[in-house]
């Protein structure tokens, strides 16, 4: 790959090629339980962008809180917003008291005249914020802004769902993503720990890639454990642009019927740091989650307070292998082989993509329609782990058939 377009994929800036792209798209910012009413203001970078996210009081007569999300620096003197004030209108800077709507208009201006009509053309940078699944998401992109998509993993309710939020990655978006389509490190980087347990003592996998109505499937093809049995498959797909769909164990060595879905969301928070928050889903007759349900969510750091990774778990693994090949990977030196398909293919969608975008279209994967959005589901299984084709099906789905 020539250095041009490495840097074409890799940076996530406002007007670079892949950052525009990116743009599209909805992205998580926060677990909704990160705001409390204690602490209902934080300070994030999504895309390079530093802003606040925040939740306003709520107004007489209101059940359901709001959200908003604006640039940090006041547009005033550049006071940071996460010392402000919250009421149910919106944010007041702590430094001379400009008020602004979650839409960034710019209410007040206590220190000038109540007739300086400058303040109406003043507007601060705000995104709009929707809740889903137990996540805040946010686009950041032109208007309108597409549909919010509801996928399984976020909007079944019959189940027990909850959040996951790893510590930044530093490594850039791409790396995490490209590994979404290598099948062939799970034997070699976690084969101890994974389900997969190098029951297989040698390596004799076979892996296939097409593209879908989502983005890029992989299939994973073993050898059976015990010899006349049907090879193993595992299917599960990377979810376009930044996200990777896939199932576990419920509990990790527990073959039990119990299966974990997962959505994990690759944010680009800056052209060198990557934040994962996985969506955790496990399908129960008698647990129930409703979508709009503020949801546990859990903090999982990758290493200890030296920087030593925590190599007993998988995701920690992935951030070693990720991390090491530096904050951005020099592509121009890579070496790709046969097993590097399903990356080749991703970047291809890329370029694509990024093509499409500057030539003022919508990108794949973005949906306009609400009746194609009230739940997508996606078919993924795994023999190694005891869920075969055709066994994961949304409750509605079993009614249907």
């Amino acid at each position: 790959m020539k250095q041009a377009e490495n840097e074409m994929l890799t940076r996530v800036g406002r007007g670079t090629p892949a950052g525009e792209l990116l743009r599209r798209y909805w992205h998580p910012v926060l677990a909704v339980g990160e705001l409390t009413q204690e602490r209902p203001i934080k300070q994030i970078t999504i895309l390079g962008e530093k802003l606040v996210v925040f939740r306003v009081p709520l107004a007489p007569g209101e059940k359901e809180p709001r959200y908003g999300l604006v640039g940090e620096h006041c547009q005033h003197r550049r006071a940071s917003l996460f010392w402000g004030k919250l009421d149910c209108e919106g944010i007041r800077c702590p430094y001379h008291g400009w008020k602004y709507d979650l839409e960034g208009n710019c209410l007040e201006t206590p220190p000038e005249p109540k007739e300086w009509a400058y303040k109406n053309e003043i507007k601060q940078p705000a995104y709009p914020v929707k809740k889903l699944g137990g996540l805040l998401f946010a686009y950041m992109g032109p208007a309108p802004a597409p549909e919010l998509p509801r996928w399984d993993c976020l909007v079944r309710e019959d189940g027990k769902r909850w959040i996951t939020k790893e510590s930044t990655l530093e490594c850039n978006w791409l790396q995490p993503m490209e590994n979404s389509v290598d099948p062939s490190h799970l034997y070699w980087l976690h084969g101890e720990s994974a389900y997969l347990g190098r029951g297989n003592r040698q390596y004799e996998e076979k892996h296939e890639f097409f593209h879908f109505d989502w983005g890029i499937m992989k299939r994973r093809i073993s050898p059976a454990f015990e010899p006349g049995d049907p090879p193993l498959v595992d299917e599960h797909p990377l979810l376009f642009p930044s996200m990777l769909r896939l199932v576990t164990l419920a509990d990790r060595g527990k073959k039990d019927g119990r299966h974990r879905h997962a959505i994990q969301y690759r944010v680009p928070v800056d052209d060198t740091h990557t934040q994962v928050y996985r969506v955790n889903f496990v399908p129960s007759p008698t647990d129930r989650t409703p979508e709009d349900a503020d949801v546990p969510w859990e903090y999982r750091p990758l290493k200890d307070e030296e920087g030593n990774y925590y190599l007993d778990i998988v995701s920690a693994q992935d951030a070693m292998a990720w991390e090491t090949q530096g904050a951005i990977t020099d592509r121009t030196l890579e070496h790709l082989g046969h097993g590097d398909i399903g990356i080749v293919m991703f970047r291809r969608m890329l370029r694509e993509q990024i093509e499409i975008v500057q030539k003022g279209g919508d990108p794949f994967g973005v949906i306009r329609d609400p009746a194609k959005n009230k739940i997508i589901h996606i078919e993924v299984y795994n023999d190694t782990i005891g869920l075969p084709k055709g066994a994961y099906q949304p409750v509605e789905l079993q009614k249907a058939s």
